[in-house]
């Protein structure tokens, strides 16, 4: 009977997947029948660990997609690493790459409560830090706050807001200055905006524990525990050079994520008017499990990815309307007006920003 459900769930995602004109439907449905033979390795050890949890009967369980996802990342992971040596180079550096920026989509889906009706299973799974820097339970919690919409943009309260208050900007340094207005710009953003990222973040991390915050200093102890077999593995048990892998693999990884990030936001009155959609992106909308379409995912955050192209397809019109047109046709559209061109003025446009308008 378990069984039988599990087909129908994922023949219903296959149907609506494929009724889909707007997004890369074809590979979507690959990795449904890869997911489909996955599920049925995976099955056996999956139900027995979340019995042993104590998931309720008759309880949808596992998404096995997301499942099947996590099986393919690690093991793709895995398998570059060991034999970097027998490939080359850029090929190592692109699927690297690659595999830990999706990594990183993987982690936001278990973040918003996936695959498992279980926190503790989920955080485990998302766990790992393949990029190195960044810990986990600091980027779900991060991330949650980022998801009250009332202060999205908000550089006060919104923790993954780009923007900074006037106030802000006159404090620092001219030169300063200058490399935050750099990254207003897709090239700005990708060449710069890793190690500015990474070394903004770890700087406000490593005040945070001068300053005897006990919560960061947890979360960092623990997360330097976690990186230690991370890097026992790539540097002892594969031989791969670890300047490399932050070089050419965890840098450009991270590139990746702040590609996606860079038109997510603008600063609006309206809250619905903040969030934007990119579609037709074939290629890299699963590489971000579809949060391209950033306007469905903040509606319903809660949405499994591959569910999620099917759900913005059914209300694309009334999005669009919402948020006031503020769709991209493409990341090489993205491109092609930001490249060299600023997305928005660094300064918020709001002294604070204004309570939400009703209906919105």
């Amino acid at each position: 009977m378990r069984v039988k459900r599990l087909g129908r769930i994922r023949h219903t995602a296959w149907l609506e997947a494929s009724n889909n004109p707007l997004l890369p439907d074809r590979a979507l449905l690959l990795f449904l029948i890869l997911s489909r033979c996955l599920a049925s390795m995976l099955g056996a050890a999956m139900g027995t660990v979340l019995e042993i949890a104590g998931a309720p009967r008759g309880a949808k369980a596992v998404e096995w997609p997301t499942a099947a996802l996590a099986v393919l990342i690690y093991g793709g992971w895995a398998a570059v690493t060991w034999w970097h040596a027998a490939l080359p180079a850029w090929l190592v550096a692109a699927l690297g790459a690659w595999l830990v920026a999706w990594h990183s989509s993987l982690q936001h889906e278990t973040i918003h409560g996936h695959p498992t009706r279980w926190r503790a299973i989920n955080r485990l799974l998302g766990f790992p830090p393949l990029m190195l820097w960044l810990p986990y339970d600091r980027y779900r919690d991060t991330h949650l706050q980022h998801h009250r919409d009332e202060q999205l943009t908000d550089p006060l309260e919104d923790p993954e807001s780009a923007y900074r208050m006037p106030e802000q900007l006159e404090r620092l340094h001219p030169l300063v200055r200058v490399l935050i207005e750099a990254q207003t710009t897709l090239l700005g953003r990708l060449v710069l905006g890793p190690a500015w990222s990474i070394g903004r973040f770890l700087g406000g991390e490593f005040r945070a524990i001068l300053a005897g915050d006990p919560e960061i200093r947890r979360v960092m102890a623990v997360h330097l525990v976690a990186i230690v077999p991370i890097i026992f593995w790539i540097t002892v048990v594969c031989g791969m050079n670890l300047g490399f892998y932050l070089v050419a693999i965890v840098y450009p990884g991270t590139a990746f994520i702040l590609l996606r990030s860079f038109a997510e936001h603008r600063a609006a009155e309206r809250v619905s008017q903040r969030t934007a959609i990119v579609e037709n992106s074939w290629i890299l909308g699963p590489l971000f499990l579809f949060n391209n379409l950033h306007a469905a995912h903040h509606e319903c955050p809660g949405l499994q990815w591959y569910a999620l192209p099917g759900w913005y397809r059914r209300n694309r019109d009334r999005l669009i309307a919402q948020n006031g047109g503020l769709v991209y046709d493409s990341y090489f559209s993205v491109a092609r007006r930001f490249l060299l061109s600023s997305h928005d003025a660094v300064a918020h446009p709001f002294a604070r920003l204004p309570p939400p308008q009703p209906g919105f």
